[in-house]
């Protein structure tokens, strides 16, 4: 077993050059998403990317236009019904409002997969992830939605990590709370529909939300724990692939274990 059989196929190699475009995307994203306690919408936006697949495969349209197409639209649609950082809103009624949206999503994904007729052998990895059919097109595709989501996210961090700290205090500032909101939720849509790819819609928490919630029990500065984020995203991703490539078992499986583990190690070391 030697480090370089994992580039000998071009499969392989595409699942690596993908995995860390997403990787670096989810773990930026993933960081600000824990940051606003937006998690449970983030897992809203994974669920939506199930049925976005499911529709692109009835159409008989690329899989992946199907996670970015329906994760954009739920982006929208979760700023309309949680009112897009709009003052007074509460949490209560923000998470009630996106719980019906997430019901609704998984209700069409399950339409569309009874619609299909024939043999739906996408369906694991539609949910579950893969790395054995990643296309040359995606890598280009996920690294031009990579690139345009880390550039925005680099624009906006600032105001957008002051009212994420405290949006009354922005707002008074003349940071434009709302528009920063529906903003971060359409990133966080692309960055959902890229990472589902890769770990399916199932387990896309494994890189949005774990490696972000283990870098910031660890440390509260910002550039620290971002920087955290990205390497143990970074980590997960490439250990798992390489484990996943000598093994039967699907990606995700690794990428969600190894994440939960540094999760659960870095929480055993800092209490004591």
């Amino acid at each position: 077993m030697h480090i370089d059989e994992l580039f000998q196929f071009h499969f392989m190699t595409n699942a690596l050059e993908a995995g860390t475009l997403v990787a670096v995307m989810a773990s930026a994203i993933g960081w600000f998403m824990v940051v606003r306690k937006q998690t449970f919408a983030g897992h809203t936006l994974s669920l939506i990317a199930f049925p976005g697949a499911a529709a692109a495969a009835l159409a008989g349209a690329p899989v992946f236009v199907g996670y970015f197409a329906a994760c954009a639209a739920g982006a929208l649609a979760l700023a309309a019904v949680s009112g897009g950082g709009v003052e007074g809103r509460s949490l209560g009624h923000e998470s009630a409002a996106i719980g019906s949206v997430q019901a609704f999503g998984l209700g069409l994904g399950f339409l569309f997969v009874s619609l299909y007729h024939g043999l739906l052998t996408s369906l694991n990895s539609m949910l579950f992830g893969t790395f054995l059919g990643i296309t040359d097109v995606q890598v280009l595709v996920l690294l031009g939605v990579a690139l345009a989501v880390l550039a925005v996210l680099a624009a906006i961090a600032r105001p957008l990590l002051f009212a994420s700290v405290d949006a009354d205090v922005a707002r008074a500032r003349g940071v434009p709370v709302a528009a920063l909101s529906v903003g971060f939720l359409l990133l966080l849509g692309l960055a959902v529909a890229a990472t589902s790819q890769i770990t399916g819609a199932l387990l896309v928490f494994a890189l949005l939300v774990t490696p972000a919630a283990t870098a910031q029990h660890i440390t509260s500065r910002p550039a620290v724990g971002l920087a955290l984020t990205l390497a143990i995203a970074l980590l997960v991703t490439w250990v798992g692939l390489a484990i996943a490539y000598y093994t039967v078992y699907p990606v995700g499986f690794y990428v969600t274990s190894l994440s939960f583990g540094l999760y659960v190690l870095a929480r055993l070391v800092v209490r004591r």
